[in-house]
């Protein structure tokens, strides 16, 4: 089997090993799209106005998603396509993320060129627990399109953040604080830096009885940037 084709042909195994058991039980579909002002992540700058949209199942706590950006405003803006596979049990969940964006090693972005130093793909693991009054993450690239620390070698960069939900002013907020523990070129970290302090709100928009519009704001700053921004969407789904 090619290198290249690895990957897919775990994801492919992963869901067909669930399907004799599809029939006899409940899966969730997740199917949905955000649309914002400001494609802000992990208070890192990636775009313009850009449209995000989700597609996903989730079968008793194992999820598998796809996520997708592409910029509507300016065509340079970062494109996006994601695959997580993730398992949550009580409040803890594992997984593993394989990132893809138009600007990596590769000229030519290619989807399925997976070669170690010519790829725009980033694998990712991840641990988080929720523990109710607040959430804890750890997220590390293990793979792939990397940075490097100040060693000009493999930096695992990694991000940990810590959020915090709560109901005001009727509209459900998270307030969170993320950090990169290390230097590493992708998060363009020298060392320990505070990268990501941001407060979110969100509010359903009725529309009819059976239809409703969720709108949200939010609030990003970076410190180690030295950048802020104000971000607002709003999603639709069925």
């Amino acid at each position: 089997m090619k290198k290249k084709n690895c990957l897919w042909s775990v994801w492919l195994l992963m869901v067909l090993s669930v399907v004799p058991d599809v029939a006899r039980a409940q899966v969730n579909t997740t199917i949905g799209a955000d649309v914002v002002n400001q494609y802000i992540w992990r208070g890192q700058d990636l775009g313009n106005v850009s449209l995000q949209p989700t597609l996903g199942l989730e079968y008793k706590g194992l999820s598998l998603m796809a996520w997708g950006s592409v910029g509507l405003a300016d065509a340079a803006d970062t494109k996006e396509f994601d695959l997580t596979l993730s398992y949550t049990i009580g409040g803890l969940t594992i997984g593993i993320t394989d990132y893809w964006t138009n600007d990596g090693q590769d000229p030519n972005a290619r989807y399925f060129k997976y070669d170690a130093h010519g790829t725009n793909h980033v694998l990712e693991a991840n641990i988080g627990y929720d523990f109710g009054p607040f959430a804890l993450g750890w997220y590390t690239n293990f793979a792939g399109n990397d940075g490097v620390n100040k060693d000009d070698k493999r930096a695992y960069s990694s991000y940990v953040d810590i959020s915090a939900p709560f109901h005001f002013a009727t509209c459900d907020w998270t307030a969170t604080l993320g950090v990169v523990p290390h230097a590493t070129d992708y998060y363009h970290t020298t060392g320990f830096a505070v990268t990501n302090i941001s407060l979110r709100a969100i509010k359903d928009i009725k529309v009819t009885d059976k239809f409703s519009i969720p709108v949200f704001g939010e609030i990003v700053s970076n410190p180690c940037s030295q950048k802020a921004y104000l971000v607002f969407g709003f999603t639709l789904q069925p």
